[in-house]
């Protein structure tokens, strides 16, 4: 993907990168986040709703604009679909975290859900490519 691609496709409104998102980690089977140099995943606090959530990429090189943006050194990392959807999802929910797919810094909108309902849609979303 070249940056014009990518420029492009930050530009798009929350709902259109949530799409995006869902069919892009569907035909991808990977999901991205953003780790630091001890190995710990990105999480954000939201103090308008007062809960921590994980944010989540469809690309390597959308975490890495987002890291860049944020300045701090974090590196994207990818994690397998399945992985994500057996693994995490179950982790996410007992530790009360939230998702938030597809955040870009220069919309301050983006969709933020209880790791259930997002595995349901990505689920949905597999059984349509079917």
């Amino acid at each position: 993907m070249n940056q014009d691609q990518i420029e492009q496709i930050l530009q798009l409104s929350c709902d259109e990168r949530y799409d995006y998102s869902l069919m892009n980690m569907v035909d991808s089977k990977e999901i991205w986040i953003l780790i630091n140099d001890d190995n710990q995943f990105l999480k954000l606090f939201s103090e308008e709703e007062d809960f921590e959530y994980l944010p989540i990429w469809p690309a390597e090189e959308f975490a890495r604009e987002y890291a860049n943006d944020l300045g701090e050194k974090l590196t994207p990392k990818s994690i397998a679909l399945p992985h994500f959807l057996n693994k995490w999802i179950p982790g996410l929910q007992q530790d009360g975290l939230h998702v938030n797919v597809f955040p870009a810094l220069m919309d301050d909108s983006s969709w933020i859900m209880p790791p259930d309902e997002l595995r349901d849609e990505l689920k949905n979303e597999l059984s349509n490519q079917i």
